[in-house]
């Protein structure tokens, strides 16, 4: 009974790709961990170029713990968060035409760490329905190799996964991208028709805290070439 057809099956899977998915973890935990530090660094290197040191100006860093951190600038936050879970793409994605991964389709399995933008007075106020956007997400795999996708991306720079590895370097050069593009979008002010009639208990929900659902319309290409270019 010890010997089942069924046992061996279920070794042969936690030996091969339950091992390689729990590499992938640890690979994108350390990842994670310097795209903290970098961000941490990028905070303080920022609020020491601002020369009047404008307590509002000042950027603010936040570690959450082992799996999201943020950082607010001005009127914005970026949180960064990294998924527990490992996955693989689909086949439709674009990313199984490149050899890396044609030729062995178990660099395929990657971790994610997803950046996301919203308002900073979203959580001042405590404005629950306000709206984020996820505006990145790193792609991590067994070889310590990555890639990005952002919002709206052309090309999504999956043609050089397999040559770019995760350093401290790089992953700052994200999260400076990511801060750039986020600043560039400014609220849009809502149709008319869309507020001009409220409820009373809409209205009365309003003074406790502003309810108005409120978020950017982010429509910029984020690629990760741009990481390299400087």
């Amino acid at each position: 009974m010890g010997n089942s057809n069924s046992q061996k099956q279920i070794v042969e899977y936690l030996t091969t790709k339950a091992a390689l998915k729990q590499h992938i973890y640890d690979q994108t935990v350390a990842g994670f961990s310097l795209l903290k530090d970098a961000v941490k660094e990028l905070s303080s290197e920022l609020n020491a170029g601002i020369p009047q040191k404008d307590p509002r100006l000042l950027t603010e860093f936040k570690d959450f713990g082992k799996f999201a951190s943020q950082i607010k600038i001005s009127g914005d936050i970026l949180i960064c968060s990294m998924h527990t879970n490992i996955f693989e793409f689909n086949r439709e994605h674009k990313i199984w035409e490149i050899p890396y991964v044609k030729d062995e389709p178990l660099n395929s399995y990657c971790g994610i760490i997803n950046i996301y933008n919203f308002l900073s007075d979203s959580f001042k106020y405590n404005r629950v329905n306000d709206l984020g956007y996820l505006i990145a997400r790193i792609f991590i795999n067994r070889n310590n190799h990555f890639f990005v996708e952002g919002k709206r991306q052309m090309g999504f720079h999956y043609k050089k996964f397999g040559s770019l590895l995760v350093s401290k370097e790089t992953m700052k050069k994200i999260i400076e991208k990511s801060i750039l593009y986020a600043m560039q979008f400014d609220l849009l002010v809502p149709p008319y028709d869309n507020v001009k009639i409220t409820s009373v208990e809409q209205m009365s929900a309003k003074i406790m805290r502003s309810l108005q659902q409120t978020g950017k319309r982010l429509g910029f290409q984020f690629n990760a070439d741009d990481v390299l270019e400087e």
